[in-house]
Formats: C-alpha cells, sequence, structure tokens
C-alpha cells in the first residue's frame, strides 16, 4: 500500500477534542428545551455535535414539535449562547482534555503547522480562557463560515489559510458529521472516541493521553 503523503497540517475541532464544553452546550440546549416542555436526552443531544447554533435549534424545535418565528429563533439562540459564554467564563489554564495540549506541541516541535475548526463561535474566547490560543496558525470559527459541517468549508478554509494542501492535512474530530466533512475535504480523518460512532474515520483513538506523535506517524503513515 502506497503511503499517505507527509502531513503539514493538524486541524483540530474544538468541542470533544480540545476541551470538554460540551457539557455546558448540553445543560444550555436542555434548559432551553425544558421551556418547550422538552425533555433533551443525551442520546439525543449527540445529534448536535458539530452542529451550528441555528441548526441546533432547528432540530430541537423538530423534536419538540415547536414552531417559532425567526425573530422567536433568533432571541432563543442569543439567550442560549449567553448562557454558555457564562458557563465557559469558569474555563481556566490547564482544562484542555488531558495529552492534546502536550500532542500539540509534538507537532509544532515537528514543524506540522496547527488550526482548529470548528462551529463554535466562541472558539477564540475558550481557547484564550484555556491559555493556548498561540498554539495554533489559524481559527476557523462558525463566524467565518456559511456551511456547516458535514460540508468540508471550515476545514478547507483552514487549509486556505495556512497554505497547506488537503493531502497533507489531518483532521482530528469527536463528531460523525466531522469526519464526514473532513473525507469530503479528502483529508485523513482521525476520530476522537468511540469506533461505532466514528468508524468511518482513516482510524479512532479514545483520547490524546496514550496518543503521542510517534504513533501519529506510524499510523499516518500505513
Amino acid at each position: 500500500m502506497n503511503k499517505r503523503p507527509t502531513i503539514s497540517l493538524c486541524i483540530f475541532d474544538l468541542d470533544g477534542v480540545i476541551v470538554d464544553t460540551a457539557k455546558y452546550h448540553f445543560l444550555s440546549w436542555k434548559k432551553l428545551a425544558a421551556s418547550f416542555g422538552y425533555e433533551l436526552t443525551k442520546e439525543k443531544n449527540e445529534n448536535l455535535k458539530g452542529v451550528s447554533r441555528v441548526e441546533s435549534l432547528e432540530y430541537i424545535l423538530e423534536w419538540a414539535g415547536v414552531s417559532l418565528s425567526e425573530t422567536e429563533k433568533e432571541k432563543l439562540t442569543t439567550e442560549k449562547n449567553e448562557q454558555y459564554v457564562k458557563s465557559i467564563q469558569k474555563l481556566g489554564a490547564g482544562e484542555a482534555l488531558t495529552g492534546v495540549v502536550d500532542f500539540i506541541h509534538e507537532l509544532r516541535a515537528a514543524n506540522v503547522k496547527t488550526a482548529i475548526g470548528s462551529a463554535s463561535k466562541n472558539a477564540r474566547l475558550i481557547l484564550e480562557q484555556l491559555e493556548i490560543i498561540d498554539l495554533f496558525d489559524a481559527i476557523v470559527d462558525g463566524t467565518m463560515t456559511k456551511k456547516g459541517k458535514p460540508d468540508p468549508e471550515v476545514f478547507l478554509l483552514g487549509a486556505k489559510m495556512t497554505d497547506s494542501l488537503p493531502a497533507k492535512t489531518v483532521v482530528f474530530e469527536d463528531a460523525a458529521k466531522g469526519v464526514d466533512a473532513a473525507l469530503a475535504a479528502k483529508m485523513t480523518a482521525v476520530g476522537i472516541g468511540e469506533t461505532a460512532q466514528l468508524g468511518h474515520a482513516h482510524f479512532v483513538i479514545p483520547g490524546f493521553s496514550d496518543f503521542k506523535y510517534n504513533d501519529f506517524i506510524q499510523k499516518t503513515n500505513r
């Protein structure tokens, strides 16, 4: 089997890959859904991973059987975001997921560029709270894209901003739609989590606690 090209860029999703802010999203959406008399379960919440704020609200309204005007929808997404931002103000340095910051340092020491590719419009705030914003050559967030995952726009923009070729780019994602987006961009997709949900990625790892640069090179060169 031919080896894949040398990797020049690694793009990381934010929620669930760099930091666990997913719990704050879930609590915020759960509270909003309850106002419609709908109980948002953790299982249903899986469908909201990697999805924009507006799309997430549309899912919840559909599940709850509720119809709202565009003005009402905008008001609710604003309220949800305000509650979420208050929650993530509690984040601080050292709260990134185990091993991921060390792994990013290893990549940069090996002259591999790093970027964020996230649907979150609060990506910069979160990275500043974690004190790791300087570890990324590019940050693509929900304020910069028109199409959400599984569309590859977010990752293709990250490659463009870093002058990198998609074929030499690896994406780390914890959501199935994110893996779909990476594959659509013709990039190497690495799933972070369970094979049952992310088995269509090139390979899947549970997290970065036992995943080092040498492991990365071995797996991407298969």
